[in-house]
């Protein structure tokens, strides 16, 4: 599902490895990756994507299809075809561990490879890193507004894309939702699946009594019923009348799921019915256009409702579609390298970052750095490749990033919890870094 093709990439990638073949210039170069400001609506972003990323550059191969195809957009010539026939990733990659909260300016990922292969990377790395982020910042929101409330991502029917989809289901569950409707993304990464039933399933019947019969007969170990496809609380009524039949035949009702109308005033009107009839440990579950705002609606108003479906606004990121981020050239042949231009200046060479924490283990301030300076705190980037391969030992498996997520959410100033946007988070620029640039634009002037 998640692609590798060595074509995923923009034309001028090739193009320029080409000039950078036909001038051997092929020592090392270092690009990071960063996000130059946040969104408007948003004060913290999360790094997601990193997995993605190490096994596409693992994996990086062109195929003989692939070469046989570029050869017939006659933009390039034989002995450089027979060059990328034969290139793989042989360089070395540092980044943020996923989960790991950061700010603008501060790179999540280094790579360090000869030139050609750490230019080709570029449109597919930020591709995989802008998605996911992005994704998992918009999750990591609602995960804080929910609070021990049941989050499930539903947005695939709506994601842009299949993989957009499976990729959407993947950062939500890191930032820390229970799950994912996408099946697909469970049988991949492992993700707990949960679902329902639709209203064509209600629809399809003649009585919404008999509807929610067959469908827990169906799946007896299941049972959340879709309540609101004529009237919510005549359908949890109906529930209620069902309970005894099902309980004789060995059946529970799990929940009810409400996707539509007031969701808070229907959420207290069902919870009455489900109690007075004997039904307080079925739960109530709500979709339908949720998002962070909402859950922060529901919270003020006291909504019984014990989970979520979060989907559209989820899986499109819709207040903040797109990040303004970057994969620039820092270092090439040892030598640092900046971007000037007006609005788009980058800050030279290798970096660190180090965050820096309060007695109470509250983040209190960033310092982005020469890679060889130390700072009191905790540097942030980690080699995770060398060589072209992953580090042994560096690999999480999906549910530890999802806990150290929800550690690094914790550590989070409490303002920059809240859904309006609050003051900067403190980000220094060391004096070194900054000297650097100054030499560095000295050297062009």
């Amino acid at each position: 599902m998640i692609a590798r093709n060595a074509l995923l990439t923009d034309l001028y990638q090739l193009t320029m490895l080409q000039g950078y073949y036909r001038h051997a210039m092929t020592e090392t170069a270092v690009f990071e990756f960063f996000v130059r400001k946040l969104p408007e609506s948003r004060n913290f972003l999360v790094a997601a994507g990193l997995e993605q990323v190490l096994d596409f550059l693992e994996n990086l191969r062109f195929s003989q299809a692939e070469i046989d195809w570029l050869s017939t957009t006659g933009y390039f010539k034989t002995d450089f075809l027979d060059y990328l026939a034969e290139m793989t990733f042989t360089g070395s990659v540092d980044a943020m561990p996923e989960g790991t909260v950061f700010f603008p300016n501060e790179p999540i990922l280094r790579i360090i490879a000869p030139f050609p292969e750490a230019q080709l990377v570029e449109s597919r790395v930020i591709n995989l890193l802008h998605f996911q982020t992005l994704i998992a910042s918009k999750a990591a929101r609602s995960v804080l507004m929910a609070g021990d409330k049941l989050l499930v991502d539903f947005g695939f029917r709506r994601a842009h894309g299949a993989e957009a989809g499976v990729l959407a289901a993947r950062a939500s569950y890191l930032a820390g939702f229970s799950g994912t409707a996408t099946v697909c993304a469970g049988r991949q990464f492992g993700i707990p699946i949960y679902g329902t039933m639709a209203h064509s399933f209600v629809q399809a019947h003649d009585d919404e009594s008999d509807a929610f019969l067959r469908f827990a007969e169906a799946n007896p170990d299941n049972v959340v019923l879709l309540i609101d496809t004529y009237d919510t609380e005549a359908g949890a009524k109906k529930v209620v009348a069902l309970a005894p039949k099902l309980q004789a035949a060995g059946i529970r009702i799990k929940g009810v799921r409400l996707d539509s109308g007031d969701l808070a005033e229907h959420a207290h009107n069902v919870r009455k019915i489900l109690d007075e009839g004997g039904l307080r440990k079925v739960t109530i579950f709500a979709s339908g256009g949720i998002d962070e705002y909402q859950l922060e609606a529901f919270r003020s108003r006291q909504a019984p409702i014990d989970g979520y479906g979060i989907g559209t606004y989820l899986d499109t990121s819709a207040d903040a579609p797109y990040m303004d981020c970057a994969y620039k050239l820092q270092e090439y042949a040892g030598v640092p390298r900046r971007k000037r231009s007006e609005g788009k200046a980058t800050w030279p060479g290798r970096k660190q970052v180090y965050r820096r924490f309060d007695l109470d283990g509250i983040m209190i301030g960033d310092t982005i750095a020469v890679d060889d300076e130390i700072f009191d705190g905790k540097p942030l980037l980690q080699p995770v490749m060398q060589n072209g391969r992953q580090i042994t030992g560096m690999q999480r498996s999906l549910e530890r990033i999802r806990l150290e997520t929800q550690d690094q959410l914790h550590t989070l100033p409490g303002k920059l919890k809240l859904l309006t946007r609050e003051e900067n988070y403190p980000v220094v620029i060391s004096d070194a870094l900054k000297h650097l640039a100054q030499r560095v634009d000295e050297g062009y002037s």
